[in-house]
Order: C-alpha cells, then structure tokens, then sequence
C-alpha cells in the first residue's frame, strides 16, 4: 500500500504544473543539488513570454534554438494593427456561408483570429514549404520596430514581396525556416478547442527540427504520433538517390493529449473485406482468430470444434466470454468446422465504430499526387494548374482522426490549392453535417511561364478560390444525378459558399495610433481613410469585439439610416453621417448587446447630449463603442 505523505502540497511543484499547462515551452531540465536531472522552469523563458521585448538569458539548459529565435518569440507576442476586409465580388453566397477565405501574411491573419476564434477551432492542417532548397519562405522582418518597415538585409525586393527562395547555399538554411514556422505555431495554438489536433505535412528535411519545435509549442506530452504517408503509387528511380522518396511525414499534436483522449479520438472508415458464407441473419461479417499469439497471454481451457477436436490452448477471452460468443453465433470454425475458433465482428458494427489509426498510410487508402493532379485537371479542365495538391482522400482520413464534428471548424493556414475546403464540403454532402472551413493563403504570384498564368490565374489565390467555386458545384451536380435532394425538408442547405476577406492596413488614419505625432490641424480631420467602406468599418468592429467572422450580416434602414445587424442584433452598427435622435432610439429598442458608430456621426450638439440618455432609458447594458 502507499504510503502517507506527512507534509502538505509542494505549492513550487504544483505551480510549475500550471505554467507548464499555459507555456509548456518554458519547462526545461537541470541538475539539483545531487546531480540528478529535475523539472524546472526557463525563467528567461517565461519573461520573455510575458513581454512583448527581447529578454536576455546566459544560463545553460537543455533547450533547443536557433539564431534569432528571441525574435521570433517576439514576434508572435507582438499586437498587430491590420485588419480584414470583405470582398462581396469574389465570394460566393457572402451572406449566407458560414467559410472564410482569408488572403494575406498568415501570421498577421492568424493573429487577427484570435480575436475570435480562441479556442474555436477543433482541427488544424498546414502544409507549410518544406525548405528543400527550392521553396519560397515567408521573410518576417526581424529586425523591424512596431510600424517600421525597413529591407532585412536585402531579401525584400523593390515592390516589398514578402517571400524569399530559401537555397541550400543560404547559410541561414534551417534558421530561416524556423524563425518562419515558429512565430505561426504560437499563434496558432491559442486557436485550438482544448480537444483540438494540429496535423503538420512535412518532408525529410525539416522533420526533426519541426518534432523539436512542436514539442517545445504544444508540449511534448501532446505528441499524439508521426504518421508517414506514401504519397508515390509508382516505384521510383533515381539513380542520383541512395534512398528513393515515396513518403512524407505528418506529425501529429493535440491541444490538450489528456483532455482528448477522456471526450474520445477519431477512427477512420473501416476498410476491411466482409462476407456472408454462412447466411448468417445478423449480416455481412468478418473475423479475428480467437487464439492468441505466440508473444501474447490468454486465458486457457478447452474447446471442442464442430467436428468434434479438443484443442487445448490460450484464448483471447475467459471461457465465459466464449460460451456467449459460441450461443450467439459469433464463433466461427474454419475448414469445414474443424480449424481454430475465429471471433465474428459484423459491417454494422465496423460502420458504426470505425477503426484505429495507425501511422502507416497507404497510398490506396489515402491517395497519391498523381491521383491528386489527375482530379485537379478534371476540376479545371486543364493539367498542372496546381503542382502536387493534396489528394481529398488524405485529408479526409485526418479529418476522420481529427473526430472533426459535423459543426466544428477547420483553419488552413497554409492553404494552397484548398484541398482542406474541397473535402469539408464533400464530407458536408456526404452526412449532412454543417462542418465550416477556413482558408488563409498569401497572394503568391504565380510564375508567368506556368500553366497557371496562361489559363489566367496571377496567384495562387486564385487558384484556391476557383477550386471551391468548382469543387461546390460538382457535389451539387453529383447529388443531383443520385436524385438527392440537399435543399428540401428539415436538413440545412450545403454550404458550398465562401467570404473571402482580404488582409489590409487599419481602416484608421495613422493619427488615430498616435496623434502626438501630427499638428493640430490633422487631429480634427476625419480618423478613417477614405477609401474604406461601412463594411470595412464593420468586419473591424467584429475582430475588435470578438465576433466570429462567418456571423450573419444584415442591413436594414432606420429612419433614413444604414444600419447593420450581426449575429441577430448582437452587434448593431451605423456609420452614415448626421445620425438623429429617432435613429438611436429605434437600434436601442432592440437592445444590442453592442452598438458601434463613428465619433463623427451624430447629427447635432443636442443628439450628442441625449445620447446617453437615450440609452438608458431603452437599453442601458448596451455596450457603445465609437471609431
């Protein structure tokens, strides 16, 4: 028995369980005072956690960094002041769909989102560059102060593209990529639900360093497992190869490991070969031998077969476990009744509980490139738009691992050609589930002598947002050929929509960051560009206040006025100008939780002064905000 403690909780210990909980990467290890290894804490690590500057640490510890890391630490800590504007034109459905696609720096985006969706997000999927020498990587500025924007060391060209080609003659090879992924990590983390996965593709060149780095963001006791993936149906023959590449990796982390394993973790679709020989009335079955392994211990009797053989051995079972088995007809002799007992387990019961992952995939299961490119030219009706997409098979396998719900939400940060929203919709289709999607991608020009730019696609953008506008309204035509009808009775419609938003400075003037730099002139001038729109001001508002960007938008007149409503009346808004009493009056009638406008707005000097008082006579726990 164990023994009594006889003294109270290590409060030191218990604490080091909860930054370990909020920062895992500042728990470390160090030798005590006997020269044994002990849990401690980076204190280093956990300033510069809590400080938007660079702390400075000599002490040695086990720890894994790179040059610049500091830095990019910081950078994930740092606010930012952009914003995400709506683009009707290019969405589909805008009012409708509850998918973003988002377009700009991943990093300043996944900083916007956190906004709102902290912990909203059940499953995440990147396919980040793999830094094989020839791929682009993001060219953060490191050096730069808030609002500076200055070259870092010449990698910027002249119109300030934000991607550089990360060459294996770069002495900054593994460094670059690092300080790239990192900072994206970090952020992306706070979005995870608590039983949220993160699924990261990524090839031979750069998967220690990313195990590390995981370890070191996620928590290493969050390492859920590292499937590799054949992603070659063909054998391959390099000569100039020593080892033939057939399969990437996938590393796998969980939000919280323990958390997800209590609500329960996804299983894939069952692959397995049921028959019924036997006519057996419960259906189609399959079987597993009742026998144990040779490396394995069971439970010993004795069985007679069919035939009339006693066989005297281990079992997978107690002996009463059998007898049930054999009365309800799940026991199976093969060879005529006189081989080893097999346990039947049915396809209804497969169906419903699926089967476990492994961390072998196969490319018949999960797809290959070649399948991959071969549906991307059937969608575009045209060959190599996208090089080497995912294929829909691998991403729904991850999806179903994921136990993504039918209303849960997928982020793709690193979206491409936008398999991930391509496979939302067909599993949407498929169960009827209401799934949600969102897609950020930077604006990559595509190269001018590419097939892309002939058939008219500048960037990848592009790409991405023409696949979902095509991959929609093929399930809608296949649906339709099966004679299913998505738009009738109690089921929702398929969201085959998307709103697409795009990355831009603050729709404030600068003088409204800080007015302590102009002349007194400026400060009386307008606090809002001019080239931004109500909704401009209106998806700001919603970011500032934590309102999921997919909220259904409406726009109504009130006494004259533009007003808009989101999420049913949650957050009312009116931007016109020469606002009245009787406008006011009416939007507190219906008692928004929040109400926004410009300091500007209101009609006269008497409007303002009644303002408040207008509010608390209809609506007083109205929370006002003005731009």
């Amino acid at each position: 028995m164990n023994k009594l403690n006889l003294q109270t909780t290590n409060i030191v210990d218990e604490n080091i369980k909860k930054i370990a909980e909020l920062f895992p990467n500042c728990l470390t290890e160090r030798l005590d005072e006997n020269g044994k290894p002990e849990v401690a804490i980076d204190f280093d690590q956990l300033r510069q956690e809590l400080s938007k500057d660079i702390v400075e640490g000599p002490e040695e510890r086990y720890q894994f960094t790179w040059p610049d890391k500091r830095n990019a630490i910081r950078l994930a800590n740092a606010p930012t002041t952009d914003t995400l504007r709506p683009c009707r034109e290019e969405s589909v459905d805008f009012d409708n769909t509850q998918n973003l696609y988002i377009e700009g720096d991943n990093l300043q985006v996944l900083k916007l989102l956190r906004e709102n969706y902290l912990g909203k997000v059940k499953m995440i999927y990147i396919d980040p560059p793999y830094n094989t020498g020839n791929d682009f990587v993001y060219n953060d500025d490191f050096a730069q102060s808030a609002g500076e924007y200055i070259h870092n060391s010449g990698q910027e060209d002249e119109e300030g593209n934000r991607l550089v080609a990360n060459t294996e003659s770069n002495g900054r090879f593994h460094t670059d990529w690092l300080n790239m992924i990192y900072p994206r990590l970090k952020v992306a983390k706070d979005l995870l639900s608590e039983d949220g996965v993160i699924f990261i593709s990524i090839d031979d060149n750069e998967v220690e360093n990313l195990k590390k780095l995981c370890n070191e963001v996620f928590g290493e006791q969050n390492f859920e497992g590292h499937i590799h993936w054949r992603r070659r149906h063909n054998q391959p023959n390099d000569k100039t190869k020593m080892i033939g590449i057939v399969a990437e990796h996938i590393i796998v982390y969980a939000k919280n490991s323990q958390y997800l394993k209590s609500v329960g973790v996804g299983k894939l679709d069952v692959t397995a070969s049921f028959s019924n020989p036997d006519n057996d009335p419960k259906g189609p079955w399959a079987s597993k031998p009742w026998k144990v392994g040779s490396d394995q211990s069971g439970s010993a009797y004795k069985i007679v077969t069919p035939t009339g053989k006693i066989l005297d051995g281990e079992w997978m079972g107690e002996e009463k476990t059998y007898l049930q088995h054999l009365e309800e007809g799940r026991i199976y002799f093969p060879k005529g009744g006189d081989g080893f007992p097999r346990k039947k387990y049915y396809e209804f019961e497969r169906t419903e509980e699926g089967q476990c992952a492994t961390n072998w995939w196969t490319h018949e299961q999960f797809g290959h490139n070649q399948g991959a490119n071969d549906y991307a030219t059937s969608l575009f009706g045209k060959k190599n738009i996208f090089s080497n997409p995912k294929p829909v098979e691998l991403i729904r396998g991850l999806i179903k691992v994921g136990n993504v719900k039918c209303e849960d939400v997928v982020l793709d940060f690193f979206s491409g050609s936008a398999t991930v929203a391509d496979t939302i919709m067909q599993l949407n289709a498929e169960d009827g589930g209401n799934r949600k999607f969102i897609m950020v991608q930077l604006p990559e020009a595509t190269d001018e002598k590419s097939e892309a730019y002939k058939a008219g696609y500048k960037d990848i953008c592009e790409i991405g947002k023409e696949r979902i506008r095509r991959a929609g309204k093929k399930i809608v035509e296949e649906q339709k050929a099966k004679q299913a009808d998505l738009f009738s009775g109690e089921q929702k419609p398929l969201d085959i929509g998307f709103r697409v938003l795009k990355l831009d400075s603050s729709n404030m003037q600068d003088v409204y960051y800080s007015p302590e730099q102009f002349n007194e002139n400026l400060l009386f001038e307008d606090n809002i560009k001019h080239d931004r729109t109500d909704e401009d001001l209106l998806f700001q508002a919603m970011i500032e206040l934590g309102i999921e960007l997919s909220a259904k938008i409406e726009q109504r007149e009130i006494a004259g006025k533009t007003v808009w409503s989101v999420a049913d009346n949650y957050l009312m808004a009116c931007f016109d100008k020469d606002v009245n009493e009787t406008t006011i009056t009416e939007i507190a009638r219906q008692h928004p939780y929040y109400f926004v406008m410009r300091d500007s707005s209101l009609a006269t000097d008497n409007v303002a002064d009644n303002f408040e008082q207008i509010w608390e006579e209809y609506s007083k726990d109205t929370i006002r905000k003005i731009f």
